[in-house]
């Protein structure tokens, strides 16, 4: 009987340095080869996963925008929610007028605002002025991680995405200030027809409410005839709950905040122990013959 695990990226299959490690790729390929069905599934646009495994041979199934689209291994596109282009539009005048750094994921480019690098070192000033002890080189590594992605188009202003021709999955907030991250996660939500999560400590992400992890491997589980009782999931974050919620196998990363630990089936090693393998390894031995 056909198998399934769903494996996020960040803080969870990728390490500290946003690198696969062999172990964990060799691990996955053992996966594949024991009739495991692999799927990436990431708030990374599909073509920055393209990107991560380019030279790794592997090819997977990918739920990419946190859901909002599935990517079969051989590329194409097999299902996608995008936002409503209103909804979209109303969510970036807000973030503008708030001085937000943001991210459009769409679907050949992430659009970015041309002073986005301005408007975190501003934020970075302010953290700094509050507390001249504070660690501006941790800081400095975390804006960097979220430069790290490919595929950045830099925008004068959200109206850009007004042309019709730019299909919008998921916009990604990101600030330095917890009370700024605050004011956003409660003004955007009660907004209708919106799925809001965490992806990390410093952002809220924006989707159509039908796009989710879990919602996406239910899609792909019901495609590929699997059932819910013969997939697994692992995952760090927020953003990963509602993949672990319906998979018959979760496990959290012991890196992960104790929430998310607490809503898995059980908590394998952390992303800088390869934690992925441990998991694959242990899914294996229980459910194969």
């Amino acid at each position: 009987m056909t198998k399934m695990m769903a494996i996020d990226l960040d803080g969870t299959l990728l390490n500290e340095k946003k690198q696969l490690s062999d172990e964990n790729l060799h691990a996955i390929k053992l996966a594949q080869s024991q009739g495991i069905e692999v799927v990436i599934a990431t708030g990374r646009a599909y073509f920055d996963v393209q990107a991560i495994f380019a030279h790794t041979g592997l090819k997977t199934w990918v739920i990419s925008a946190n859901g909002a689209c599935i990517h079969t291994p051989s590329g194409d596109l097999f299902h996608h929610v995008p936002m409503e282009k209103k909804d979209a539009l109303t969510i970036l005048q807000w973030l503008e007028q708030h001085d937000f750094y943001y991210e459009v994921f769409s679907k050949d480019s992430i659009l970015t605002p041309l002073n986005g690098r301005q408007l975190l070192d501003i934020e970075l000033d302010r953290l700094t002025s509050a507390d001249p002890n504070i660690d501006t080189a941790f800081f400095e590594e975390i804006i960097q991680g979220q430069f790290s992605q490919t595929g950045f188009v830099q925008i004068d202003s959200y109206d850009t995405i007004a042309n019709d021709n730019i299909t919008v999955y998921n916009i990604l907030a990101f600030s330095l200030e917890e009370d700024k991250l605050l004011e956003g996660w409660h003004h955007f939500s009660d907004y209708p027809g919106l799925t809001l999560v965490k992806s990390a400590k410093h952002n809220f992400e924006l989707e159509h409410e039908k796009a989710a992890k879990g919602i996406a491997l239910d899609i792909l589980a019901k495609k590929l005839a699997i059932q819910l009782a013969d997939t697994a999931a692992v995952g760090d974050s927020f953003n990963d709950l509602s993949m672990l919620k319906i998979a018959g196998h979760s496990a959290a990363m012991g890196n992960a905040p104790v929430e998310i630990k607490q809503a898995a089936a059980t908590v394998t090693l952390s992303n800088t122990e390869n934690g992925v393998s441990h998991f694959i390894h242990s899914f294996i031995k229980k459910t194969c013959p």
